[in-house]
């Protein structure tokens, strides 16, 4: 019996971790932009600025997106093809589970031979709040001064004390959300 009550807590356990671990990504671009002809890029100034996160927290970004951009054959240029910019959102979760497992009474009573049928059960809910964030990084033609391209990646902010896990968690973030830049553009055949 105590396994079988200790089962949903693992699987509640395992599907928490999952869930603060993962990045949610959506990304959406220009289709008549011709990204093959972006090979430079310079950060947006202005648009990095606005976003409302530490300086520290924007320099691990900024870092990070070069890091990726570098991997792919992209140079920062004072003369740049486009801009990188970011944007960053973040808002309390909370989430509530009902962990009442059931619980009955049987409807037949004979005091002579046994008293009411009171079956077993688990109950209570638990309240878990976490912080999740969006960061958004945005490439703008150069030129043409325009959103060429946007990702957002959404996930749960570690807030913790380890600058390393904290490192590793932005540059998660960073990754997976250029992952989907350069969007691999299909052109539909008649």
């Amino acid at each position: 019996m105590k396994n079988f009550k200790l089962i949903p807590l693992v699987a509640l356990t395992l599907v928490l971790l999952a869930s603060c671990t993962s990045v949610r990504v959506v990304s959406d671009y220009d289709q008549k932009a011709d990204f093959n002809t972006y090979k430079s890029y310079a950060f947006y100034k202005t648009g990095i600025d606005k976003a409302q996160i530490s300086d520290l927290d924007k320099k691990r970004i900024l870092r990070a997106i070069e890091a990726e951009l570098g991997s792919r054959g992209f140079v920062k240029s004072d003369t740049p093809d486009v801009l990188i910019s970011i944007f960053t959102k973040e808002r309390e979760r909370v989430d509530v589970y009902n962990n009442n497992f059931g619980w009955g009474y049987g409807g037949f009573y004979n005091p002579w031979i046994w008293g009411p049928g009171w079956g077993w059960g688990w109950g209570g809910n638990n309240v878990s709040t976490s912080t999740e964030g969006s960061l958004y990084i945005d490439v703008i033609d150069a030129n043409k001064k325009e959103l060429v391209w946007q990702g957002r990646g959404v996930g749960t902010l570690n807030n913790t004390k380890n600058i390393e896990k904290k490192e590793q968690r932005i540059k998660e973030f960073v990754s997976q959300i250029l992952e989907e830049y350069p969007p691999s553009m299909t052109v539909a055949s008649n």
